[in-house]
């Protein structure tokens, strides 16, 4: 009797570090991170954006265009529709109510292709003494001497004590100064903003 309740008592206790061995390790699994990212069903359309439109079950109805500078796309039966400043669940919804006169049940989906606008409305751009005048996408975390590297550094007739960047806020245009000069000369980072997309970075030259 003695040896069975040995090993029944070792057993258990095998058995209980198992367990608290799997709790452990369940607790320590980190969970995946939030996504912050921005809905695609939440963006607003932009003129040049390719867009697909699929109707189930009617493939010959599908087509993939570029949104006009009018913000209109036509579609097979029913013709112009907006889609300009909309986003994709409200074109689908539209084209589907016109469709109805002419498909029973219709059921569409519009789906971006290629995201023209939003890439040309991101760029960040620099102008003015520089080496080579640019037009760059914006990047997650870039600076203004980012961007000014970007753009080859600034020409011996630059003025960089004098840089600004230009920043669009609704129907009026922020100025902030940049001492383009301590940034490059010192390492002094304290105007080296981070910028935002559709800022404009300009670096005049110098009064001689």
């Amino acid at each position: 009797m003695r040896p069975i309740r040995f090993l029944l008592t070792a057993g258990l206790a095998l058995l209980l570090a198992a367990c608290a061995s799997m709790g452990n390790n369940t607790a320590s699994v980190e969970a995946p991170p939030p996504d912050t990212g921005a809905s695609v069903s939440a963006y607003r359309i932009g003129v040049d954006d390719i867009v697909q439109v699929t109707v189930w079950r009617n493939p010959e109805l599908g087509i993939t265009v570029p949104v006009r500078p009018d913000g209109m796309i036509s579609v097979p039966l029913v013709g112009d529709v907006r889609a300009g400043g909309r986003t994709p669940d409200e074109v689908a919804q539209d084209i589907q109510a016109k469709l109805a006169d002419y498909v029973r049940d219709p059921q569409v989906a519009v789906i971006l292709n290629d995201l023209r606008s939003h890439e040309y409305l991101s760029r960040i751009r620099v102008t003015g003494a520089v080496r080579q005048p640019i037009s760059i996408p914006h990047r997650q975390g870039m600076t203004v001497l980012d961007a000014v590297l970007a753009a080859g550094g600034v020409t011996e007739f630059a003025a960089p004590g004098r840089a600004g960047l230009y920043r669009k806020d609704g129907d009026s245009t922020r100025t902030y100064r940049v001492q383009l000069d301590r940034i490059l000369d010192k390492g002094d980072l304290t105007t080296n903003y981070q910028v935002s997309p559709g800022d404009v970075i300009t670096v005049p030259e110098r009064v001689l």
